[in-house]
């Protein structure tokens, strides 16, 4: 009997060789689609960051716009220079009269950084009463007493005061009731209100520190100390932060949104002339600036009557992506070729627009600003406060 024996076969080199090159291939493949996909969530995941982050800040700076001017409505008061002491938590914003540094209570300032990022302050009160007002009887030059012409009543403890000339052009003065109006001699005696000094008074330095005219200037209830709203938006290491009078004693922008890169303001100006300007129906912008103007035309820039003019603020926020896109080996980023633009359309239709090109790199970032993706949200709030004049 005879035995056959079988060879086996297995893969040859060749054939080993083949197999591995393939599979070397598929797994290219692969890693380049997982990358693919990767940069597109990261993408995607990007995008909706800025979305949501850039959404919160419009949303929070067009809330203060809208209540902005509430209780400093009267034409004597837009614009007014001020006096205003807060022991170092919050300082006024500055602009310019005719080449002169001033800090007007209005209901919009903005502090125009060019390119760069914005500051804008609005200015409301919080009186239940909106505008109540008191007239200075006697004559003031310093001191905690302010006598008035009747019984404070709307007027509190602890309530702001705003102390102005009647004739348009003077300084005006910021202080805080330090006692109780209720109980301080009732008539005949001639009435007054206290702004003394004191720990529980935080806007008051004992005296106004501006003089003003008996029977020729008014003082303004703006509501309880607590709940005036002060408030300086601005944007600083990639965040939008918020310095508020209600934000307790804290003197440092608390962040209120990051990746917030740039905040960009215009004011609406009406600057119809003559008889065309009627404020008794309404405001309408007619034109936009990102710095104050000449809006009634007589030639002095910042003047009362033109901080009187404004009728809306436009606003625009820039948002940027959470994380930065990687570029192709040895090339440049190419997220954003362009820097963003703002205000460069009309609104409302018919007024031209100011277009203005946004810097959107961040200080002390190492990363190229051109490896992130921006998205620009705008708006335009008018002032409705502006219109709701006593």
């Amino acid at each position: 009997m005879s035995i056959r024996f079988h060879s086996s076969r297995g893969f040859s080199l060749v054939e080993l060789m083949v197999s591995v090159v393939i599979g070397m291939l598929a797994l290219l493949f692969a890693m380049r689609l997982l990358t693919g996909a990767e940069q597109n969530r990261q993408s995607a995941m990007g995008g909706s960051d800025a979305m949501q982050n850039g959404m919160l800040a419009l949303f929070s700076i067009s809330g203060d716009a809208g209540q902005a001017g509430y209780g400093i409505n009267d034409r004597i008061v837009a614009g007014c220079d001020t006096v205003f002491s807060d022991n170092g938590h919050f300082t006024m914003a500055p602009a310019s009269r005719g080449g002169v540094a001033i800090q007007p209570i209005a209901p919009v300032v903005i502090e125009s950084q060019a390119a760069g990022p914005d500051k804008v302050t609005f200015y409301s009160g919080s009186a239940a009463t909106g505008a109540a007002t008191l007239r200075v009887l006697i004559d003031y030059a310093g001191g905690a007493r302010i006598y008035v012409d009747r019984i404070p009543y709307g007027f509190a403890q602890g309530d702001v005061i705003l102390a102005v000339p009647e004739q348009v052009g003077g300084k005006c003065a910021l202080a805080q009731l330090s006692e109780d109006p209720a109980g301080l001699p009732p008539p005949p005696g001639q009435q007054y209100v206290v702004i003394s000094q004191g720990a529980a008074s935080r806007f008051n330095s004992g005296a106004l520190g501006a003089s003003f005219t008996g029977n020729a200037a008014r003082l303004y209830n703006l509501g309880p100390a607590g709940s005036l709203s002060f408030h300086t938006w601005s944007v600083a290491d990639g965040y939008l932060r918020l310095s508020a009078t209600d934000n307790g004693d804290s003197a440092a922008a608390a962040p209120v949104a990051d990746n917030i890169v740039s905040l960009k303001a215009q004011y609406g100006f009406d600057t119809r002339a003559g008889a065309a300007f009627d404020p008794a129906k309404g405001l309408q912008v007619s034109k936009w600036s990102s710095t104050m103007i000449s809006a009634d035309g007589d030639a002095v820039a910042g003047s009362p009557e033109d901080w009187q003019r404004i009728a809306a603020v436009r606003l625009a926020v820039v948002a940027r992506s959470k994380n930065p896109e990687r570029p192709a080996k040895g090339a440049a980023c190419n997220a954003t070729t362009a820097k963003p633009v703002a205000f460069a359309t009309a609104a409302p239709a018919g007024v031209a627009a100011a277009p203005v090109t946004i810097d959107v790199a961040v200080a002390g970032d190492s990363v190229d600003w051109r490896c992130y993706r921006y998205r620009v949200f705008e708006t335009v709030v008018p002032f409705r406060n502006a219109s709701w004049r006593p």
